[in-house]
C-alpha cells in the first residue's frame, strides 16, 4: 500500500518550496534530459512509479508540475488524493478510473482529471509510459481508499482521439499558419487560469506571445525548439520538457519533427501564435 510517509519522503527530494520573498524568474526552462527521477514510493523499489520535478514543490501549498514514469504492467492499489490533479499522457498507455471500471487505455495526448477524495486506481502498460501531472495547490498526498469522500467534482477522461481541435477560423489567436488548439479546463475569458493544448504542424516556425502573469508550457509530442523571450540561445526540447515565463514575453517556437508537435499550456487569459519576423 502507498504510505503517506513514503510520499512525503519522495516529494522532499523533488525540490524545495520557493522562497516567499523571492521573485519568479522571467523565463524558466527544464529539458526532459535534465529531469532527475526518484521513486514516489521507495518501498516498491524498481516496480513503483518514479517522479521528476518540472516546477513547484508537491510537498507545499504551491502550484506544481511533475513527470511520472511507470513500469510496464504497473497497477496501483485503490487510493484517494487530498487534492485534485490534472494529467496528460506523454508516452505509453495509462488507465485511471474507478477500481471496478474496465480498462480504458489512454495513449499520448490524452488528458484526464482526478478529483480529490475519489477512490481510483492507476495502471500503465508499455516500456516507456510517462505522464505529466499538475496540481494547482498542495501538498499532494496519497491516502487509503477507506477515507474516500465525495467532493462534488467529477473525473474527466478524454482520449487523444476525442480531443476537439480548433483552427484559426474558430480561435483567431492561434494564427493562420496551421496551428490548432483545444480547450481542456477553465476559460480564457477575463484572464482566468486555464489549460489548453496547442498542435503545431511539422515545419512550423512562429512566435508564442503572452502578457499573462504566468505561462507554463510542457511539450507532449514531437521535437520542439524554443528561443525564450529576450534570450539568444535556441533549445531543442524532447517530449516532457518545460518552459515558462511571467509577464510580457515573445518566444520563438518551431516544430522540427516529421510529426506534429503537441504542447500543453497553462496560462492566465489568452496567448497568441503568430508568424516570425
Amino acid at each position: 500500500m502507498i504510505t503517506l510517509a513514503a510520499i512525503l519522503l519522495a516529494a522532499g527530494a523533488l525540490g524545495t518550496a520557493q522562497a516567499a520573498a523571492g521573485e519568479r524568474p522571467a523565463n524558466e526552462l527544464v529539458k526532459r534530459s535534465d529531469v532527475e527521477f526518484i521513486p514516489l514510493n521507495p518501498a516498491r523499489g524498481e516496480l513503483g512509479p518514479k517522479a521528476g520535478k518540472l516546477w513547484g514543490d508537491i510537498r507545499a501549498d504551491v502550484p506544481s508540475g511533475i513527470l511520472v514514469r511507470f513500469t510496464d504492467g504497473f497497477q496501483s492499489p485503490p487510493h484517494i488524493h487530498n487534492i485534485t490533479y490534472r494529467a496528460v499522457v506523454i508516452s505509453g498507455a495509462v488507465h485511471n478510473d474507478d477500481p471496478a471500471a474496465e480498462k480504458m487505455w489512454m495513449e499520448s495526448g490524452s488528458f484526464w482529471t482526478q478529483p480529490l477524495g475519489e477512490n481510483h486506481i492507476t495502471a500503465a502498460k508499455g516500456k516507456n509510459s510517462m505522464i505529466f501531472l499538475e496540481i494547482l495547490s498542495g501538498p499532494y498526498l496519497v491516502k487509503p481508499a477507506d477515507e474516500a469522500f465525495d467532493s462534488g467534482e467529477r473525473p474527466i477522461n478524454v482520449d487523444a482521439g476525442n480531443i476537439m481541435w480548433l483552427e484559426a477560423e474558430d480561435a483567431e489567436w492561434v494564427g493562420d499558419k496551421g496551428p490548432k488548439m483545444a480547450y481542456l479546463w477553465s476559460s480564457v475569458k477575463d484572464n482566468e487560469k486555464n489549460g489548453t493544448f496547442v498542435k503545431l504542424p511539422s515545419g512550423y516556425d512562429g512566435e508564442l506571445s503572452t502578457s499573462a502573469p504566468i505561462m507554463r508550457v510542457v511539450t507532449i509530442q514531437g521535437q520542439t525548439s524554443i528561443q525564450l523571450s529576450g534570450e539568444s540561445d535556441t533549445h531543442r526540447l524532447d517530449p516532457g520538457s518545460y518552459f515558462g515565463s511571467n509577464g510580457e514575453a515573445v518566444h520563438q517556437l518551431s516544430c522540427d519533427s516529421a510529426e506534429e508537435c503537441v504542447l500543453y499550456l497553462h496560462t492566465e487569459g489568452k496567448y497568441q501564435l503568430g508568424t516570425s519576423p
